[in-house]
């Protein structure tokens, strides 16, 4: 972002007196933000329980700042990462790079990670500003601050966090939610080469949720911090993260804006997982897509033989006669300004909805009747036969 500065100089023009303004533009390029974290690279981790592979062989690389979210069910392998990033679990084969340097084998000590849980973990006995500095009074005595440095980098991170009366106050005083920010005040205050975050919001409420994960992203975008964070909400990961890791059974399906991960999925699991979808079965036939071997067929770059179309509620439409799918209403729901029908195609084992504005000059087709469907944007991915 650049700033554009102009300055008006009054000057004499010939033998009037009329002041006339000469514009002086210079660019002054706005400071960077601050970049404090470094980048993280994985190299073939694998981490197994019996025979179980909760890590298996995962490559990722984050560049320093980004901001991370790994995403997938439970028994996906988040967790398992995020832990053996920090140093909590070690794996049983690969590496934990941060920039350079090899950290399979450091401490979670040695490693400087900035680590926050989804119970806070806050000591009782402490006052806030106690557990915001204790990560820095816990230090060897040769690398620890003095005391006027410590208490100078508390009153900083209480100001960032926006809680700069709250410093006395002791955990139980304070919501859950300025609970969680002073957590992450403490795995800040230690300057981590990463920050990493385990479901921090799964232990507050709706509203909560959303008001702090839009404050962590200023947060953020003030520090530079590189972070990661676990989630198993899927509009958590796409609303706050710079890129999404989408992780299934240990492995790596896909890695992408949330752009990317939502609008292309790379394939049937991503799709059918972020967000909701329908799913219609058929086959591909000269470049285009039926379900049930019936037109109208619709174009795909999918190969010949048996596919699966996926298609997105709001990306389902409403269609002429003979211009879309066959099927009857089976039930309509209202949400807000929203209507949600239901729909049944014959021959397809899942029932498809379809998504519409609600609005006083759109007639809702009743319950029992039928009517035409038509994908506008999809995916149709091929199946083995």
């Amino acid at each position: 972002m650049n700033v554009v500065r102009i300055d008006f100089e009054k000057t004499l023009r010939g033998t009037g007196d009329r002041p006339a303004a000469r514009v002086l533009v210079q660019q002054e390029p706005s400071p960077p933000a601050a970049v404090r974290g470094m980048d993280l690279h994985i190299r073939q981790l694998s981490k197994h329980y019996s025979d179980v592979a909760a890590l298996d062989a995962v490559d990722l690389d984050i560049a320093s700042g980004e901001l991370v979210a790994l995403l997938g069910p439970s028994g996906s392998g988040k967790t398992t990462l995020l832990r053996v990033i920090a140093g909590l679990l070690h794996a049983d084969s690969g590496q934990v790079l941060f920039g350079d340097k090899d950290a399979t084998r450091l401490s979670l000590r040695e490693r400087n990670v900035g680590f926050v849980f989804q119970h806070y973990a806050l000591f009782k006995h402490m006052t806030v500003a106690e557990n915001i500095a204790f990560g820095l009074r816990s230090r060897p005595r040769s690398k620890r601050p003095d005391k006027a440095t410590i208490t100078r980098r508390v009153d900083e991170l209480l100001s960032l966090i926006q809680l700069a009366e709250h410093g006395a106050r002791y955990p139980e005083q304070l919501s859950g939610g300025q609970r969680q920010r002073v957590a992450l005040a403490r795995a800040l205050a230690i300057d981590p080469t990463v920050l990493l975050l385990d479901e921090p919001f799964g232990a507050l409420d709706a509203k909560v949720r959303i008001e702090l994960r839009r404050w962590l992203r200023r947060l953020h975008e003030q520090t530079g911090q590189t972070t990661l964070f676990v989630t198993h909400d899927q509009e958590e990961a796409l609303e706050l993260a710079d890129r999404v890791v989408v992780l299934r059974e240990g492995r790596i399906e896909q890695v992408g804006t949330p752009d990317e991960i939502y609008s292309a999925p790379a394939s049937e699991y991503v799709f059918d997982f972020i967000g909701r979808a329908n799913a219609l079965d058929g086959r591909v036939e000269s470049g285009h897509f039926l379900a049930n071997a019936q037109p109208p067929g619709f174009a795909t770059d999918a190969r010949a033989g048996n596919a699966r179309l996926y298609v997105r509620p709001h990306d389902l439409a409403l269609a002429g006669p003979n211009g879309g799918w066959s099927a009857r209403v089976v039930a309509a729901h209202r949400l807000a300004d929203r209507i949600t029908l239901e729909l049944e195609v014959e021959g397809q084992s899942r029932p498809l909805e379809l998504d519409f504005a609600a609005t006083p000059d759109v007639e809702t087709p009743a319950v029992g009747s039928v009517v035409a469907v038509k994908p506008l944007r999809y995916q149709v991915y091929s199946r083995q036969t």
